[in-house]
């Protein structure tokens, strides 16, 4: 499972080129109380963009700040590695010296010579194989050390293709079988080698050729371990650019070099549900485009689809306009703001979907068409998304437009900002949808945990829970709470987490407690129960009268101050 705190809204850009415009960039998403958990490190911060250095003038002093995001912010950092090594012959460069020791490196054709390529290092550069055992070693400890100087949290590793600024290596590729086959895939390039490595390049399991498409899935698999040894005792996370089926159960994935076009919106939908599908369920592109600028409307409409990717990060690239929500003014900064306090709100029911894909495989992000197998009409629907089985987000996709298309399938369906029934099924409905509004529905029949908002989730984990109870046509409603520590490893192999089941009926809310061992569970208080499809003139809260609840609209009871812990089995009444 990822870190509760990686679910937090992250910020990234290639190019801050100097920890003031870092500080700078915080300070004034600060200022706007937007919510935000991680800053990101990008190849900027390196000394001549090598692994395990920092720049010494530009970046000076940021292991200290880094240590002042975390103690005084409650924020989280994570870096960039690339898995290319630059050669440095003078015995200056540590990772290379230890690595050359180890001899870590992919063969040339002879399976004996160290390949040679060129990445952003200055220097020509050597590739790490990471499907040899003593690469991990290496890797571990050459991440361990850094660790040492910099506190960072999680590893984002990039250009893991692998990425090659040559084609092939600096001496090109031997013509053979390998390198020229008598076939031809559709990729970039008119030989297979274009911005990689040739084919016929020796690693410790086989030929490149056959392990090309494997190179960020090993990585992966060798970097969590790493990255879990550099923080001791915590889960870290790592975000990896190539991926393969299977790298889910080691990395979350972002969608690569976007564009701040208005169509990439509609992309990043599409590319997100098909990870899940992949079984990469932690996964979003760059909020706002990373190639070219943005513009005040663009990134307003993106931030508001953003906060509903699972992998949440607004990233730019180099010597572009700063498109962080702050960086456009107050507009742009309140809406950003509001709709991530709405994500922050659901945490607790987007990390609880996150246990069912840890335990079950299930998708987080999720096609409409997984809830309605039987609706032909929802197999082509890639404009619209769920959280799990219970929460519809239909973003605005297009310029100028204040106003969308939505589907809804046959069910009960409750808008969240009031909660009144949607009174649509099985029908497209066109939705207003202000420049400030990002339509979103509860499906009846489910409870989805929440929690009051925060700047960052360290302040938010300590804030009252809360419940959205949504009847179904039957007057019932189901659903379910995985909480624990959000850092520790395998706290739910070891036990040490708190689950509950909820049921509700038309004039009733219990709770279950299947699972009571995480300790922190008893500081936590049950604060506003909102619960769309029924109204009362009298609540009872664990057999006692309780005053505090209202009918805010017809259809609508919201209960107020329940203030009993979480680890307590809960009944509510109401008539």
């Amino acid at each position: 499972m990822p870190p509760y705190w990686s679910l937090g809204f992250q910020l990234c850009r290639y190019g801050y080129m100097s920890l003031a415009k870092v500080q700078e960039t915080v300070d004034r998403m600060r200022a706007y109380n937007i919510p935000y958990d991680i800053q990101y490190g990008d190849i900027d911060y390196m000394d001549e963009q090598r692994d395990f250095t920092i720049d010494p003038v530009n970046y000076n002093g940021l292991p200290e700040y880094v240590d002042k995001l975390r103690s005084q912010y409650g924020m989280h950092y994570i870096i960039i590695l690339d898995p290319c090594i630059g050669i440095v012959t003078d015995g200056s460069y540590d990772a290379f010296n230890t690595g050359e020791a180890m001899d870590v490196w992919i063969k040339e054709g002879d399976c004996s010579t160290s390949a040679i390529g060129k990445v952003w290092p200055p220097e020509n550069t050597y590739f790490p194989d990471y499907t040899k055992p003593i690469t991990e070693t290496w890797w571990t400890e050459e991440c361990v050390k850094f660790h040492n100087i910099l506190d960072y949290d999680g590893l984002w590793i990039d250009m893991n293709e692998p990425a090659n600024f040559v084609t092939g290596g600096i001496t090109g590729c031997q013509t053979n079988k390998w390198n020229n086959p008598p076939y031809f895939p559709a990729i970039w390039g008119n030989v297979l080698a274009d911005k990689t490595m040739c084919a016929d390049f020796c690693q410790h399991l086989g030929s490149h050729y056959d392990l090309h498409s494997l190179y960020g899935f090993t990585q992966s698999k060798q970097t969590l371990p790493a990255a879990r040894a550099a923080t001791p005792g915590k889960r870290s996370i790592v975000i990896s650019r190539s991926t393969f089926p299977g790298t889910g159960k080691y990395a979350g994935h972002w969608l690569g070099d976007n564009y701040s076009q208005w169509s990439n919106l509609h992309y990043s939908i599409i590319g997100s549900l098909e990870f899940n599908m992949f079984g990469i369920p932690y996964i979003g592109a760059d909020i706002c485009g990373f190639n070219g600028d943005s513009n005040a409307d663009m990134c307003q409409r993106w931030m508001q689809l953003g906060a509903f990717y699972t992998f949440s990060r607004n990233h730019n690239g180099i010597n572009y306009k700063e498109q962080d929500p702050a960086a456009f003014g107050d507009e742009v900064a309140r809406v950003s703001r509001e709709t991530l306090e709405i994500r922050y709100t659901l945490l607790p029911y987007l990390y609880t979907l996150f246990y069912h894909a840890h335990v079950n495989g299930n998708t987080v992000m999720r096609p409409l068409f997984h809830e309605f197998v039987e609706d032909a009409y929802t197999h082509t629907i890639d404009r619209q998304l769920l959280w799990g089985p219970a929460f519809l987000i239909t973003p605005v996709l297009e310029d100028g437009f204040t106003n969308v298309d939505a589907y809804f399938p046959d069910a009960r369906w409750f808008d969240y900002y009031t909660g009144a029934e949607a009174g649509f099924r099985k029908k497209t409905v066109n939705l207003d949808a202000p420049m400030d509004y990002i339509p979103l529905h509860v499906r009846g029949g489910y409870i989805l945990p929440t929690q009051e908002p925060a700047v960052t989730t360290t302040i938010s984990r300590n804030n009252a829970m809360g419940l959205i109870v949504a009847l179904n046509d039957f007057k019932q409603a189901s659903g379910e709470l995985f909480w624990d520590d959000g850092d520790s490893i395998d706290t739910y192999e070891t036990g040490n987490h708190y689950f509950a089941e909820f049921a509700a009926t038309a004039s009733s809310l219990t709770s279950t407690i299947i699972t009571n061992g995480y300790s922190g569970a008893s500081s936590l208080l049950w604060g506003t129960v909102r619960v769309f499809g029924a109204t009362a003139t009298s609540v009872t809260v664990n057999g006692k009268a309780h005053g505090d609840f209202s009918t805010p609209i017809a259809g609508v009871l919201e209960i107020y101050n329940v203030k009993i812990p979480i680890d307590v089995a809960l009944s509510i009444t109401w008539g």
